[in-house]
């Protein structure tokens, strides 16, 4: 991935998501990526563009130069993006998606069950606001 900045839409109210972006936040030290709850305006709008459903989104989405990603393509293009030795992670596309993406589903699928979820759409900090689009 190139240092072109690439939006992250993720679940606002989804603990395990919002830990999810924390993770990015720390370690993205090169500030590629940037990120969109899906329950506001600009993350309703990318996922109702490419194909996913804002009022139940089965995947994040990871938008870049390269297009729309979703499901384990897009996890492995984040995690490999944060470069150094979290590019080991592109070796995960030598999983067929018949094997990996439906783990990932039921993840996503149950995510509120067994992770919880929040009262309200998570709000950036002040360090980290400007990468966080409404």
């Amino acid at each position: 991935m190139s240092a072109a900045p690439a939006i992250i839409v993720f679940d606002g109210v989804c603990v395990l998501c919002n830990g999810w972006v924390d993770f990015l936040l720390r370690f993205d030290r090169a500030r590629r990526y940037r990120f969109a709850a899906m329950q506001m305006p600009a993350g309703r709008g990318l996922l109702a563009q490419h194909g996913l459903d804002p009022q139940d989104p089965v995947s994040f989405l990871l938008f870049d130069e390269a297009g729309a990603h979703t499901d384990t393509d897009a996890i492995i293009r984040v995690v490999s993006g944060l470069g150094g030795a979290w590019r080991l992670a592109k070796l995960g596309v030598l999983l067929p998606l018949f094997m990996r993406n439906p783990p990932y589903r039921a993840i996503a699928r149950n995510r509120y069950r067994w992770f919880g979820k929040t009262r309200a759409c998570r709000l950036p900090d002040a360090e980290s606001a400007g990468r966080f689009i409404e």
